[in-house]
């Protein structure tokens, strides 16, 4: 499964002599520290994005070994020419003031690139330091995708990406990295906190946050929480309805298999096809009386059994 997702990049880094032995081991020459401009990107990180999607811890520190000389680029363009930087040291950082969905502790993926101070590069390296190039995507390969919900993978699962199950948002895991490609400079990134990095970035990142101090937003997030809550329970309660009814219609149908088609539809479907479910069932049981009244005759002895005792 490839996986390209964006971050942003840039913190110039002093080239020691320790970096320079580093650099040195992907150089077919030994290169000088005058010759070379070194950066780093914040590559990834355990957060979900915007694709509704995260890395693993575990498979932070795979993708740490495995972006170790590789190049970086521009839009994914995978030509030699567009060639200009090649990650020489890579490393997972804690962000333990801060926690992922999960609970557990932020880390984000810090890769160190170098480039030729060439001629061809000056302006690439001006945008740089001006922070004009300063968003990067990382292309890389995994081998699954695992729902948050239900621990499946993805494509085995009736959940959908982005939505909310009775309060829990589902998004996917994605583990075992098998491959990293490169990074690129790109526009917009999937990963809003990843790329050229120039500091830590204050800034928020949640409603909560913006309603921080706000005590009328506060109040009315309070309000629009509870609805929303209101409305995944009553939403769960349909597709509950809706696979019961589905099981009664006696359409044949297994259990596990409304309940995925009931996951993907949303309210008005629902309502639709609880309505032919309802109609159905009704068909096959009719609700009987067992006592007559006036000129009403009581229902057959033999179809009264079930009240026997």
């Amino acid at each position: 499964m490839k996986i390209t997702k964006e971050a942003q990049g840039g913190q110039t880094v002093a080239v020691t002599a320790e970096e320079m032995n580093e650099i040195n081991r992907l150089s077919r020459r030994e290169l000088k520290r005058e010759e070379v401009y070194t950066f780093s990107v914040r590559l990834c990180d355990n957060e979900v994005d915007r694709d509704h999607e995260r890395f693993s811890r575990e498979t932070l520190e795979q993708l740490a070994q495995l972006f170790q000389g590789k190049s970086g680029i521009f839009d994914h363009n995978w030509s030699a020419k567009g060639q200009a930087a090649r990650i020489y040291r890579t490393q997972v950082v804690e962000e333990p003031e801060s926690l992922a969905v999960t609970g557990e502790p932020c880390a984000y993926l810090k890769g160190y690139a170098y480039m030729m101070r060439t001629q061809e590069n000056a302006g690439l390296i001006a945008e740089i330091e001006a922070g004009i190039k300063k968003e990067v995507s990382v292309g890389c390969s995994v081998k699954r995708a695992v729902c948050s919900i239900c621990g499946e993978d993805m494509a085995d699962c009736p959940h959908r990406k982005g939505e909310e199950y009775e309060g829990k948002l589902c998004f996917a895991e994605l583990r075992e990295a098998t491959d990293a490609y490169e990074f690129s400079f790109v526009a917009v990134p999937a990963q809003p906190r990843a790329g050229i990095m120039k500091g830590k970035e204050n800034r928020a990142r949640s409603l909560k946050e913006l309603c921080e101090g706000e005590e009328q937003c506060v109040r009315e997030l309070k309000q629009l929480e509870r609805e929303a809550e209101l409305g995944r329970h009553y939403l769960s309660a349909l597709r509950r309805d809706v696979v019961r009814l589905g099981a009664l219609s006696g359409d044949g149908m297994k259990t596990l298999t409304l309940e995925k088609i009931a996951g993907k539809l949303e309210e008005e479907e629902l309502l639709e096809l609880k309505d032919s479910f309802e109609r159905r069932a009704a068909g096959k049981y009719p609700v009987m009386t067992q006592l007559g009244y006036g000129n009403v005759a009581p229902a057959e002895v033999g179809r009264d059994k079930e009240f026997m005792i």
